[in-house]
């Protein structure tokens, strides 16, 4: 008679490396929001886009000569190219521009479609599972989404703001999510040929070739911009982008896509707090109602289905 097998050790749901990749990503991208409202104030949406890819571009530039990296293998560039012109380009530009026409509330709302199309095209195009729980924890956080932008689209018109809503305002940020989609289904293949930090920089250097038509506005403006305007835009390049690009890419190698991305819905309630922590507006209590469902909404994503103990024992039932 055989002794009883010793009860396996149910396994992390996510490595600590990958966690803290996930938690800098999220606060970076949370942090951005605050910076584009004040660097747009001087700058217009090719030109902010353009400066923030540059100052990436030098930074991620440097930790490639650093790390002694060289060019990707040529099965990356494909991914590459799809990603610096849709993701860094396309959906930096359009997001610029579409919070001109749009409440901030509003164009939170309509980018975090992104994460649902991100979801479904990594089912349909990357062979990844739709689970349950994701589904139900994508379904919550969009809600809470909802809400946040709801809440403070109400606030911008009670505070004296517009509140009316612009059509290409609406356009820009949907094709936004979908570019922001679009990238990262582009990135998850290229990253099995090449490196977290190659996939990153030479999409972002794509990018920035791609925006340079707008480099006469950027000089123009820079010379105008105040200094705070200018050292937020500095800000964007190296953290959000270079660094937080590159902590994605990182997760994203280690994990499904659909479910990096459910990550993201963390974002607004991330955005209310540092909004309350360093413009001074404080939230109104549906606000952080909305930002307490994107945060459970992210938690019940990320839940490991419970597995029944035959299985935890490694022991298949009869039939």
């Amino acid at each position: 008679m055989r002794p009883p097998a010793p009860p396996l050790r149910s396994p992390l749901p996510i490595h600590l490396p990958t966690l803290g990749a996930i938690t800098f990503t999220v606060l970076a991208w949370a942090s951005a929001f605050v910076s584009i409202r004040s660097a747009g104030a001087a700058y217009s949406p090719g030109a902010l886009a353009l400066g923030r890819l540059l100052t990436a571009s030098l930074v991620l530039g440097l930790l490639l000569l650093a790390r002694r990296e060289g060019l990707p293998p040529r099965g990356a560039w494909r991914g590459i190219l799809v990603s610096g012109v849709v993701w860094f380009f396309g959906y930096t530009v359009m997001l610029n521009w579409g919070e001109r026409l749009v409440d901030a509330g509003t164009a939170a709302l309509l980018v975090n479609i992104g994460p649902i199309l991100m979801a479904l095209l990594a089912a349909r195009l990357l062979g990844e599972g739709l689970p349950p729980q994701l589904l139900l924890g994508m379904g919550v956080s969009f809600v809470g989404a909802v809400v946040v932008g709801l809440s403070m689209s109400a606030s911008d018109a009670g505070a004296g703001g517009s509140s009316s809503t612009s059509v290409l305002g609406v356009v820009l940020c949907l094709l936004a999510a979908v570019a922001y989609a679009t990238g990262v289904i582009a990135q998850k293949p290229a990253l099995a040929c090449g490196t977290p930090l190659q996939i990153t920089a030479y999409s972002c250097l794509v990018g920035t070739v791609v925006c340079l038509p707008f480099a006469g506005q950027l000089t123009a403006e820079v010379t105008r911009a105040p200094l705070s305007a200018t050292l937020s835009m500095l800000y964007l390049g190296v953290v959000p982008t270079a660094l937080a690009f590159t902590t994605w890419t990182y997760a994203l190698a280690r994990m499904p896509a659909g479910k990096l991305g459910a990550t993201t819905y963390a974002v607004p309630a991330i955005v209310v707090l540092l909004s309350w922590l360093l413009l001074g507006e404080v939230p109104a209590w549906l606000t952080l109602l909305g930002g307490a469902l994107c945060l459970a909404g992210v938690a019940v994503s990320r839940r490991r289905p419970a597995s029944r103990p035959a299985d935890a024992a490694g022991v298949r039932p009869s039939r």
